[in-house]
C-alpha cells in the first residue's frame, strides 16, 4: 500500500532518516547533497520550524520516495525551493532508478498542496526524474549551471597528461620548485574528528582573505554558513564522505580543497587559496593533489558541479548541465510572477554570455533572480 507524508518540522524530518540514504546512494547521479544529515544540518540553520515540506513515500513500512523541499517568503510570496537553497547542487526527486511511476506521481502531487504561490527548484540534473516529469510537476525547465565532469578512472597521472600540455606541465613543476625554496610543504587530507573540523576553520579563514572587499556569493564562511559547514562535516564524516585537502607553507595552511567522496565519485565542494601566496598558484597545486588522492582512494568520477571556469575545463572530459525549473503555480500572484522570474533567468544568462558583461558581472554585487540569496529567508 503507497501512502505519503510532509515533513514540516526538524523532527519530522529526523524520524525519516532509515533508507532515504540508501535511495539517494541508488539515483543515477547521486549527490552529496541529498544525504540525508546535510539536508537535516542545513535546515535546522536556515530553515524556521513549520517551514519544511519533505515529502515522502512509503510502501508498507518501507521508504520509495522523497522529495526534499521548504517553503520560503519572498517578497510578500510562498515560494517552495529544494531543502539545500543554492548548494542543492543535483538535487532530484529521490528515488531508486526503477522505481515505479506511482511513487513520481505521488510526491509531485503531494508537492503541490505545500501552501506555496509558485515553485523555484535550482540544480537538478536536466536528464533526471524531475526535469522528465516537468510536464506532469508543471515546470518550466532552464539550463543554468554548466556542471563539467572528469573522468578519473584510467588513474590520475594518465588523466594529467591527457588533459595538460607539456607548457602546462612545465609550468606546474616551475611553480612547485618555487614554493618548495620558500618554506617547507606539506600536504595533508582530513577525512574525520578534530582534523576536520580544525582543516574547515582554515579553510573558512582563507575564503575570507581570499574574498575580502569583494562579493562572495555563498554563505560558507559567514558565522552562520561555518556553524553550518561544522555540523554538516562532523555528521557526514560517520559515512567517510567529507574530505579537506590543505597546503601549508612553513606551517601556515595557504590553500585548501574540500571535497566529498560518495561511493566512486569526487563532488567539489569549495577550494580557496591565501592571496598572499597567489603567484605560486597553490590553488591549482592543491587541486592536482586532491584529485591525486581521489584516485587512490578508488574515485574514477569527479563533479564540479559549478560552472565553466577554466580550471574546471581545463580537467574535463564533459558537460552534463544542471536546470532550473519555475512555476507549479497554485495561486494567481503565483501564476503571474513564474513569467517573470523566467525572464529574469533569461536576461541574466544573456549577462553572462557577454565577455564585458561578465567581466563586470565577477567583479561587482552578484545578479540574483529575486529571492535567491540566503539573506532573503
Amino acid at each position: 500500500m503507497l501512502s505519503f507524508n510532509v515533513a514540516k518540522r526538524h523532527d519530522e524530518f529526523a524520524a525519516v532518516a532509515d533508507g532515504w540514504n540508501d535511495l539517494v546512494r541508488a539515483m543515477r547521479r547521486p549527490s552529496p547533497y541529498l544525504l540525508h544529515e546535510w539536508l537535516l544540518a542545513w535546515a535546522r540553520h536556515y530553515v524556521p520550524q513549520g517551514n519544511l515540506r519533505v515529502v515522502t513515500a512509503h510502501r508498507g513500512e518501507r521508504l520509495v520516495g522523497g522529495f526534499p523541499l521548504y517553503l520560503v517568503r519572498v517578497r510578500g510570496m510562498r515560494v517552495i525551493r529544494f531543502l539545500g537553497g543554492s548548494q542543492s547542487a543535483l538535487c532530484d526527486l529521490v528515488m531508486r532508478p526503477d522505481g515505479d511511476e506511482d511513487v513520481q506521481v505521488l510526491l509531485l502531487e503531494a508537492a503541490r498542496q505545500s501552501g506555496h504561490d509558485f515553485a523555484d527548484l535550482f540544480g537538478f540534473p536536466l536528464d533526471g526524474r524531475l526535469s522528465g516529469a516537468r510536464e506532469l510537476a508543471r515546470l518550466e525547465v532552464l539550463e543554468r549551471v554548466e556542471a563539467p565532469i572528469l573522468d578519473l578512472s584510467p588513474g590520475f597521472d594518465s588523466v594529467y597528461a591527457a588533459h595538460t600540455t607539456s607548457k602546462r606541465r612545465n609550468s606546474d613543476r616551475r611553480r612547485a620548485h618555487q614554493l618548495a625554496a620558500a618554506g617547507k610543504i606539506e600536504v595533508t587530507i582530513a577525512r574525520t574528528g578534530a582534523d576536520l573540523q580544525t582543516s574547515l576553520e582554515r579553510a573558512c579563514d582563507i575564503n575570507r582573505r581570499r574574498w575580502q572587499g569583494r562579493p562572495d556569493g555563498s554563505d560558507f564562511s559567514t558565522p552562520r554558513g561555518e556553524r553550518f559547514q561544522q555540523e554538516a562535516a562532523a555528521t557526514l564524516a560517520e559515512l567517510g564522505v567529507p574530505r579537506i585537502v590543505t597546503l601549508a607553507l612553513d606551517g601556515q595552511t595557504i590553500a585548501f580543497h574540500y571535497s566529498f567522496l560518495l561511493d566512486d565519485r569526487l563532488f567539489v565542494h569549495r577550494l580557496g587559496f591565501d592571496p598572499a601566496f597567489a603567484r605560486f598558484g597553490p590553488g591549482w597545486h592543491v587541486m592536482l593533489e586532491a584529485l591525486r588522492l581521489a584516485a587512490e582512494d578508488g574515485a574514477t568520477l569527479v563533479e564540479y558541479l559549478g560552472g565553466d571556469e577554466s580550471y574546471k575545463l581545463e580537467l574535463s572530459d564533459r558537460i552534463e548541465p544542471l536546470g532550473e525549473g519555475v512555476g507549479m503555480a497554485r495561486t494567481r500572484r503565483g501564476r503571474a510572477a513564474v513569467p517573470l522570474i523566467l525572464q529574469a533567468i533569461a536576461a541574466r544568462k544573456r549577462l553572462k554570455r557577454s565577455t564585458f558583461a561578465r567581466r563586470l558581472y565577477e567583479t561587482v554585487a552578484q545578479v540574483r533572480t529575486p529571492g535567491r540569496s540566503n539573506e532573503s529567508r
